[in-house]
């Protein structure tokens, strides 16, 4: 049999446990986390409080460490690397996408988007034709000139997702992106991740909305620091009763 030459995956976490502290006082909020993201796939990650969701979504996102295990971007090994490579790969391979929307009061939604760009020293000038396109990607190009205040929450969370995509990073990270917004606000948001994903971006998202996590490609299901499920996107009631058997069966239980 011919060897294969099917491509890496965008992300790989391999045995991956986060610790915390040392000794008798030390809390394990990963155990072993094995994780595979396809390339253009929309991955949701659920759990109950605690879980180590977002401890899972800093550690793919060159945030921060494992303890143990190893994380992949395209079949390269990166949570070994030096800070200053890390530092570069979080501002130019992920973008993030955070619950509050983190933009800046004194500028207007385009400048907010350019920050990226500004603070690592590149001139706006190079920039200025993607930030139109972005801002008219995310249905914001009437809005531009506009500063936050003047902007609804969804408008904020959509300028968010167009800086974050500012230096066309491989992967999207999206941690409760919804969790600040009114239903509706919050549809467009997630409509929005989803055509991204159709398109062929990478995007990780970390929600408690069951409905946002069945417009996902997959959902995982962590507790305890373990994915104890899998499941395909599509159907909210199937990941309402799934997130609803984690949160009452007693841990330890199987899923």
């Amino acid at each position: 049999m011919p060897p294969s030459t099917a491509a890496p995956p965008a992300l790989k976490a391999t045995g991956v446990v986060k610790r915390y502290g040392d000794g008798q006082v030390a809390v394990e909020a990963l155990r072993g986390v094995d994780l595979s993201v396809a390339d253009g796939e929309l991955l949701a990650i659920m759990g109950p409080s605690g879980s180590g969701k977002s401890t899972l979504l800093h550690i793919l996102g060159a945030l921060d460490r494992p303890s143990d295990g190893s994380v992949e971007l395209h079949g390269r090994r990166y949570d070994d690397l030096g800070d200053a490579e890390l530092t570069r790969m979080r501002g130019e391979v992920f973008g993030f996408v955070f619950q509050f929307f983190n933009l800046l009061p004194t500028l207007t939604a385009s400048e907010n988007v350019l920050l990226p760009a500004l603070i690592s020293g590149q001139r706006a000038g190079l920039y200025a034709e993607r930030v139109d396109q972005l801002m008219a990607r995310v249905g914001l190009a009437d809005r531009a000139g506009h500063v936050p205040s003047e902007l609804s929450g969804g408008e904020q969370q959509r300028v968010a997702i167009a800086r974050a995509l500012l230096r066309e990073p491989q992967v999207l990270l999206a941690d409760e992106p919804t969790g600040n917004l009114d239903s509706r606000s919050g549809r467009a948001v997630l409509d929005l991740l989803r055509a991204m994903a159709d398109e062929g971006q990478t995007v990780v998202m970390v929600t408690h909305d069951a409905g946002a996590a069945a417009m996902a490609d997959r959902v995982v299901l962590l507790r305890d620091g373990h994915i104890v499920q899998e499941l395909p996107g599509g159907d909210t009631g199937r990941v309402v009763d799934a997130l609803r058997a984690l949160e009452t069966e007693p841990a330890g239980a199987p899923a």
